[in-house]
């Protein structure tokens, strides 16, 4: 069976000049704001769906590139995950830059780069994102 998750937008005005409200519904951890400029230049204390994006592709990539280390045997001491998501007026999204670095003990750099290469290609945001460039930087700290 499926777990769904909800989320809703109140939008009032018109893309340029108007705003939302985004709200997480299923944690009920909050509502956000929302505009075009928050979008297509500064935040100003504000999210877009490209934030919200890059939110879950690093906590989707965290915990795949987790299991990926369980199932080797591992496990992390710690995993810190960044997504840049890019956003470009007229075209779209068309880039997640991953960012991974990681403490493992007795991990080799080899057994490293195939884990974090696996999690990229198997994370469910990732393959929900397939139609855009995903790249991944990843350093095994020591």
């Amino acid at each position: 069976m499926a777990t769904i998750r909800t989320a809703h937008t109140v939008w009032n005005g018109t893309l340029m000049e108007g705003s939302g409200r985004t709200t997480l519904d299923t944690s009920g951890l909050g509502t956000y704001d929302v505009t075009w400029k928050a979008r297509s230049a500064d935040a100003n204390g504000k999210t877009s769906p490209e934030e919200l994006i890059a939110a879950a592709h690093s906590a989707c990539f965290s915990m795949a590139f987790s299991n990926g280390l369980a199932e080797a045997g591992y496990t992390a001491d710690e995993i810190n995950t960044q997504a840049e998501v890019d956003f470009i007026p007229g075209k779209g999204i068309t880039t997640s830059k991953l960012t991974l670095s990681a403490k493992v003990p007795n991990l080799s750099q080899d057994e490293f780069e195939k884990i974090a290469d696996g999690a990229k290609q198997g994370c469910p945001v990732s393959q929900a994102l397939a139609g855009i460039e995903i790249t991944l930087d990843a350093k095994l700290e020591s």
